[in-house]
């Protein structure tokens, strides 16, 4: 008998109408408690309100966007909620899973060995703070290796590995057998709210169906999970497009898991980080045992093929989309599709489409507006970021464009999504390019790599582009 399908509910909250944010430092520690004073007769905030209810007390996740990606959260410490995520996302059950704080106090009450359950929100002095227990508060559980990192980095996209404790109170299914566990704080106010609100740590992967493009904006959570859960809060477009950064400051030297929006170069630049070594791979990594979120599946994929142009790779010819368009089209053997060949070209830094030769085809073309590593990391970083995306609006996605090519008797539709020249950019509106090509129904999709060591974001965008290529051309 089949399962009826949930109704899905797509909650708007402007991040601006919710309340006031301040901080209550613990020596000299700003992130050890930040509380938000809630405004009770706004709309937003009762949708907020409904979703921390549904996190707490619900086995079905919440999706609910970040700074990164949108995440399908529950409480990671009821096994039963936990597994409702593996089952909305069909994930695969050994692929461990990031848990999401809202204060450095949360944190270290989970790894304090007298860990008590926050269970409901405590109100004092009308502001909301959770009554996590602590048995030594001179020693702190985050091993200092981080603090430099935390100093720096959070909120924001960086994920540390942390030991489990004993007796954790985190859901098994958390860790994937593991015995340490990923941790982060998200930079997004909305995040925050809806994690402090709850009173419990939020266990979130990307709000995708496994293997698909990671989501980043609440349509394309829809897209992926309509019927699979009851909520999704729509904060709007996130800001940086790809994944935290992982990192693993127990292992000798210290390594990046996975690329994201920290790059190895600021990381670096922090004490105990100098020697920081990539310890990822751009492949899927079968039959490993995987440490971070994205290390060991194909990931990121679209239901098109997709073919990865290496950065400084001559762009293909219109006789090379061609053939590569019958190898790879999901038509049935023998149909005619002479009227509707389609075929998806995502334009970065140097791709565009030339009329010289007076039919459209992709050349390659320097230009003097590229932003590379020289740009700042999506804006502040840390507290002072949060606030920032206050008032910063996203970039608007690609634009896409529809061109007729011809070649004998028969003529393809060539779709592109022109993402370049700034890396940001680029990392913001990858994935929605990858969608929306999607849903224009092409077979294959080819992409212009960029040159991962220009720093920032470049490295986690070329990360994700090589484990969704099928097809990967280098120069």
């Amino acid at each position: 008998m089949n399962e009826s399908k949930m109704q899905t509910a797509i909650l708007p909250v402007d991040v601006q109408n919710i309340g006031t944010v301040r901080a209550i430092p613990c020596k000299d520690d700003l992130l050890d408690s930040l509380c938000l004073e809630f405004d009770a007769d706004n709309p937003d905030v009762a949708n907020i309100l409904l979703a921390a209810d549904q996190l707490k007390h619900s086995d079905v996740p919440v999706a609910f966007p970040t700074e990164t990606v949108y995440g399908l959260g529950a409480d990671a410490t009821r096994s039963a909620a936990v597994k409702g995520i593996y089952k909305a996302k069909q994930r695969p059950a050994d692929n461990p899973l990031i848990v999401h704080f809202a204060s450095l106090k949360q944190l270290r009450a989970l790894l304090r060995p007298d860990y008590v359950p926050q269970g409901a929100m405590q109100k004092t002095s009308g502001v909301a703070q959770s009554n996590g227990a602590h048995s030594n508060e001179d020693e702190d559980p985050i091993p200092s290796i981080y603090h430099p990192l935390i100093s720096r980095f959070w909120p924001g996209p960086l994920t540390i590995i942390l030991p489990n404790p004993l007796n954790s109170p985190l859901a098994p299914e958390v860790t994937a057998g593991l015995n340490t566990f990923g941790a982060r704080m998200p930079r997004h106010l909305l995040a925050l709210a809806l994690i402090q609100r709850a009173g419990v740590p939020v266990a979130a992967p990307s709000a995708n169906a496994s293997t698909k493009p990671s989501p980043t904006a609440a349509e394309h959570v829809a897209y992926d999970l309509d019927g699979r859960i009851e909520t999704i809060i729509d904060g709007g477009p996130c800001d940086v497009g790809v994944e935290s950064t992982v990192v693993d400051g127990m292992s000798t030297p210290p390594l990046v898991l996975r690329p994201g929006g920290i790059s190895i170069e600021q990381l670096r630049a922090c004490p105990g980080w100098e020697d920081t070594r990539i310890g990822y791979k751009n492949s899927s990594e079968e039959g490993s045992k995987p440490k971070a979120p994205g290390m060991k599946y194909r990931h990121y994929s679209p239901k098109a093929k997709v073919v990865l142009y290496e950065a400084g790779t001559q762009p293909p010819s219109g006789q090379t989309l061609g053939t590569t368009y019958a190898m790879y089209a999901l038509h049935p053997p023998g149909e005619d599709t002479s009227s509707s060949r389609r075929v998806g070209v995502i334009a970065t830094k140097r791709w565009v489409m030339d009329y010289s030769s007076g039919a459209p085809t992709l050349s390659d073309q320097p230009t003097t507006a590229q932003t590379n590593g020289a740009h700042p990391d999506h804006g502040a970083l840390g507290f002072a970021g949060m606030l920032e995306t206050l008032h910063n609006a996203p970039t608007p996605k690609g634009v896409l464009k529809s061109h007729q090519l011809h070649s004998g008797d028969s003529a393809t539709r060539l779709l592109e999504m022109t993402l370049g020249p700034s890396t940001v950019s680029i990392a913001r509106g990858i994935f929605a390019a990858l969608r929306e090509l999607d849903r224009e129904g092409v077979d294959v999709i080819f992409v212009e790599g960029i040159d991962e060591n220009e720093g920032e974001t470049a490295a986690a965008v070329m990360n994700r582009l090589r484990k969704a290529a099928e097809i990967k051309i280098a120069s």
